[in-house]
């Protein structure tokens, strides 16, 4: 890992996990319906790693990304934001995890609410640095200047609130916690328009089977529809399906 920038304290700044193979990413990224069957392949693990689109809204509608999860956290910091504003205290430093991105990380950020934790000029360091794009747990602003340069975030709020004076960047590949999910660094992230799914690392090739298991007979089923088969034959060869 590079030297860090010295925003965040070094034992604070967490060496990237190992890469996951581009062969592994790219059979995810050619999974139908990616989220939703990400989703049920975890299902069948007990694994709780989904959050919604209704939650984690898109800013760019069609895109699809699927990445190692480079994560961040911010803090809240406990003085007002007048004063830190008036004498120009910024602990937000989320450039340090730019600093250390990989080309086709994913950014993590747990954030605050209604406070941005990305705007336009770091989105444009990230995209530089081959971030495919973020999801944050908190609030980001200029969304159009981050279509501009095709950087999808999928967040909880938007909001022109800065986060310079409200939060301090704590860690970099760290744990965070993205609504109800724990995510670590290396993680699988999986986004699109009706969601996002954070894969365990150690459990990534095993959601990937069962996800072309799952789209192997979702294709099935869609061939007997597009061949008129009754809706009493496909409702019983779905049974058989979920007999397997």
């Amino acid at each position: 890992m590079s030297a860090t920038l010295g925003l965040v304290p070094t034992e604070n700044i967490h060496p990237s996990p190992a890469p996951i193979a581009p062969d592994v990413l790219a059979r995810y990224m050619e999974l139908e319906d990616v989220t939703g069957t990400v989703s049920d392949a975890l299902d069948q693990l007990g694994i709780a790693g989904t959050v919604g689109s209704s939650i984690l809204k898109p800013t760019m509608p069609g895109r699809q990304i699927v990445g190692p999860a480079l994560t961040l956290r911010h803090d809240p910091v406990s003085t007002q934001p007048a004063l830190n504003a008036a004498q120009g205290v910024d602990a937000m430093a989320e450039v340090e995890a730019h600093h250390v991105a990989q080309p086709g990380d994913v950014l993590v950020i747990q954030g605050m609410p209604d406070v941005s934790a990305i705007g336009g000029l770091s989105a444009a360091m990230g995209k530089r640095q081959g971030e495919l794009g973020a999801v944050v747990d908190g609030g980001i602003r200029d969304v159009s200047a981050q279509r501009a340069i095709d950087f999808p975030i999928w967040s909880t709020s938007i909001s022109p609130i800065t986060g310079k004076w409200r939060v301090a960047t704590t860690e970099v590949n760290g744990p965070v916690r993205i609504h109800d999910v724990l995510v670590q660094a290396g993680d699988v992230v999986v986004a699109d328009d009706t969601g996002v799914c954070f894969v365990p690392r150690d459990h990534v090739l095993r959601v990937l089977e069962i996800c072309e298991s799952i789209v192997a007979k979702e294709n099935a089923v869609r061939e007997s529809i597009d061949a008129n088969v009754t809706i009493a034959d496909i409702t019983a060869g779905l049974s058989k399906m979920h007999a397997v």
